[in-house]
Order: structure tokens, then sequence, then C-alpha cells
């Protein structure tokens, strides 16, 4: 049944059928063919117990909170302002791509979102200023994927709610190694362009002065991160809560700034209902096929597998990441989390290995999702806002930064405090 289930799940996303609906069809599916019970009888009840959930309010605040720093005008001060600071180091503009992305990920929880921003400011610039396009083009693809590690994260709230795992303590974990990797980007990147000058154009240099003066444009993301993650590790807050705060805060800072208008909260309305739409419909498909695959068997069928691999945990959990990488290259991040959650992690935690560990991990082997073709959605995002060359070109910038993934992933296995660390002190 894993096969069966498995190759039809690529075979039906490979015809571009919308993944929520694969999802509904695959369960279909099972119960009709696996299944000894009448699994579709339950299918409105699963429907609504997966969705009735506080917790996932959460989800259309941070998507709303991101599209109104979008719509704004803020993100492109903050990259205007980070660009004054970082265009002196070997790769110049590249390294305020990557810093950007790690501001807007702490506050918008959207990988997509952060590397559409991103992508939408910067591109023109890398045109005007020579920038090798491979590079430039791969470093906004991969800082977007800090958006779903570095709090507050859409990913890892659906991983606490998946996992009846703490979402401060998931926050918390988040930090440290989102920080790290971000910060062992920009390394990769100033190495790149140390030995290879060419890639990343000419170096800029502005005055101290412009430099101070800039810092007034991050101020605003910086207390929105403040307010946002500090009212939830103060206990001032649910994170539902500090989302809603935060949407609240942004309106106030766009408003102050002159930035918000009847065009700007219909498109970023708009933007939200459609990406918060197409959430829901993924997480109350894979709720009902987990539903149909856990009474069919297939959770107990699994766990007979590894038993019977004579794997030990370590291995086991090399099996796991060996199986995040592959699937990542075929099934869209989100999918990936839903469909494979509530049976992996179970297994995991009864290994031994800590539930708030094994997320920031699993997040990393998701996030390399967003930049491995041929489904990476980072990789589509910021060729469309490219103006000229093909998107074969974007994958191969992408590249150095999937080795820092992978690298990130060791150093995790190795340190565990980098993720544990934190949330202990909390």
């Amino acid at each position: 049944m894993i096969w069966v289930v498995g190759s039809s799940l690529l075979v039906l996303l490979t015809v571009s059928i919308p993944v929520g609906i694969v999802l509904f069809l695959l369960g279909i599916g099972v119960d009709q063919f696996f299944s000894p019970l009448p699994l579709m009888r339950g299918l409105g009840q699963v429907v609504w117990s997966s969705s009735n959930s506080s917790t996932l309010i959460a989800i259309p605040f941070f998507v709303l909170l991101g599209e109104i720093l979008v719509r704004s005008g803020i993100a492109a001060r903050t990259y205007a302002s980070l660009d004054k600071w970082f265009s002196w180091l070997p790769g110049g503009l590249i390294h305020a791509n990557i810093g950007t992305a790690t501001m807007f990920s702490a506050t918008s929880g959207s990988s997509v979102a952060t590397a559409a921003t991103v992508a939408t400011v910067a591109m023109p610039q890398a045109e005007k200023l020579g920038y090798d396009q491979r590079l430039f083009s791969g470093a906004i693809a991969a800082g977007g994927t800090l958006g779903i590690l570095i709090p507050p994260s859409i990913n890892l709230i659906i991983y606490g709610f998946l996992t009846e795992t703490s979402i401060p303590r998931l926050f918390m974990a988040g930090l440290l190694p989102g920080a790290l990797m971000a910060v062992m980007f920009m390394v990769m990147v100033a190495f790149l362009c140390t030995i290879r000058p060419e890639l990343g154009g000419p170096k800029r240099s502005f005055s101290w002065s412009e430099r101070v003066a800039s810092l007034l444009q991050l101020l605003p993301i910086i207390l929105l991160f403040i307010v946002v993650i500090g009212s939830i590790y103060a206990g001032l807050a649910t994170p539902t809560e500090s989302a809603a705060i935060g949407v609240v805060m942004a309106l106030a800072i766009a408003g102050a700034s002159g930035g918000v208008n009847f065009s700007v909260l219909r498109n970023a309305l708009l933007g939200t209902v459609k990406i918060t739409a197409m959430v829901m419909l993924v997480i109350m498909g894979a709720y009902f096929l987990n539903f149909t695959l856990t009474s069919a068997g297939l959770g107990r069928e699994l766990t007979q597998l590894l038993e019977s691999s004579g794997l030990t945990p370590f291995g086991t959990l090399l099996l796991v990441i060996c199986l995040y990488v592959v699937l990542g290259f075929f099934i869209e991040t989100l999918s990936l989390m839903v469909a494979t959650i509530p049976i992996i992690v179970p297994i995991m935690a009864g290994l031994g290995y800590d539930k708030i560990w094994f997320g920031v991990l699993l997040i990393v082997l998701v996030e390399m999702a967003l930049i491995t073709p041929p489904v990476g959605l980072n990789l589509y995002v910021v060729q469309g806002a490219r103006r000229s060359g093909n998107l074969g070109e974007v994958m191969v910038g992408a590249l150095p930064f999937v080795l820092i993934m992978l690298l990130m992933v060791a150093l995790l296995i190795m340190i565990p405090g980098l993720a544990l660390y934190l949330p202990s002190v909390i």
C-alpha cells in the first residue's frame, strides 16, 4: 500500500491537479480499495475537526501581516537600508538580499511571500548593476526559505498543531538555527565572490552618516518582531493573539509612513484569503488522507517496515532524512509536512528523539524542497520576478545554499543544543 499511495501521489501532482484535491482523491482511493470500513461517512467530521482549531487562526493573521508589509513599501525601504550596510562585502547587494529575507522572515512567517518580496525589490538592481544572475537569484530563493524556520513561522505552527507540541517553544527552537543559517548563507556568498569576484558585481560604499540614517528604516521591522515574538515569550499573548497584535501594528506603521490606502488593503486582504484558503484545503485534505491511511493500517505497516529493517535509532534517523530529501524533489513543502508528520513523528519520538528538536530538523529538510527542482516553489517565484533568463539559472544559483542546508542538518545532529538550548531557558 505504501508504494501504491506514493506513486499515485506523484502521478496526480505531475498532471498539475491542486495539492489539496490530490490529498482528498487519495483518501477516497484508500477508502475504496484498502479500508475494510466505510470511511467516507466520517469525511464531514474529519474536515470539521481538522479546521476547527483556534491555533490555526494565527495563519491568516501572519499572512496578512506579511501582505501589509509588502504592499505598503516597508519591505522595499528595509532592503534599501541593508544595501547601505552590506554593499562593501564580497558579493555586495547579494548580502542585502539575504539580510532582507531574514528580517522579513521574522515578521511574515511565509517563505514564498519572503522570496516574492525580495525578488520584486532586488531583481531590477541586479540587472542594472551587472550581478551574476544565477547567484543573485539563487540567493533570493534560498533566503526566502528562512521564512519557515525563523519565528513566527506558519510551518512551525502547523507542525505544533499536528504533533501537539508547544508552539512558543518551537518558535524559540527555530530562532538560533535560522539566524545561523542566514550567516552561513552570507559566508558562502562571500567565499564564492572572493574566489570569483565577477559574480558579485561592483562594490559600493556609503558614508557612515548615510548608514546610521538608514537605520530608521529598520526600526519598524525590529519593533514589530520584538512585540510579536516578545509578547509570546513574556506570556502576554498566545501565538494567535500576537499575530493579531502584529497586524494592528503593521497597519499603524504603514499608515504612519503613508503606505495605506484602499487599494493596498484590498490587495492585502485578497492575497491573505487566497493563501489561507490554499493552506486550509491542504490541511483538511491531509487530515482526511491520514485518517484513511491510519484506518487502513499504513502506520502499522510503516512501523513494521522500519522495525524489520534492523536499523539503530540513528540509522532510522538517517533513513528518514534521505526520505525527506527525496520526497522534497517531488512534493510541495506544506503537503510534504502534513502528509508525513502524523506518521513519522510518533515513530521518531518512540525512538527517543525530542519532538522539538526533530521539528527544527524537519523544517530544515523541508526548506530544501523549496529550492530543489522540479517542485521548488521559491525557484518559480524568483524566476517570475526576472525579466530575462531561464529557470535553470535560478536552480544552479540555489545549489550552494542546498549544501549549506545539508550542513545545518549535520550540525543539528552533532549539536542538538542549537535547537534545544533556547527552549530550555524559557
